[in-house]
């Protein structure tokens, strides 16, 4: 997105793009389960953050980020499809930098 139109975040808010994995999964028996398809429980989304706001305060861009998917707020880029969430709304981040998190849990 560098190369393409300049965003300025405001405030606490994250732009993110969507893994494309999120749409579609695939059970263990190989069959694939469409993005509209009803669960149970909610899914929660892993995304990339693309552009942060000078407010947010945890988050930096090229984090990973997991969030519900119910709450968010699309925009079209360029052609391409963005996230738009506030920094409150994130579930929890995935990082290099954050280096030995209390968790125990890598992804």
């Amino acid at each position: 997105m560098a190369d393409k139109t300049p965003i300025k975040m405001m405030y606490d808010r994250l732009l993110v793009e969507l893994d494309k994995e999120t749409g579609e999964r695939r059970s263990s028996g190989g069959i694939v389960i469409p993005a509209t398809a009803a669960m149970g429980a909610r899914r929660l989304c892993w995304s990339k953050v693309v552009a942060v706001g000078p407010n947010a305060r945890s988050v930096e861009a090229g984090d990973r980020v997991l969030f519900d998917p119910e709450d968010l707020a699309e925009v079209e880029v360029n052609g391409e499809i963005y996230v738009v969430l506030r920094e409150r709304d994130i579930h929890a981040m995935a990082a290099d930098r954050l280096g030995d998190s209390a968790t125990g849990l890598y992804l």
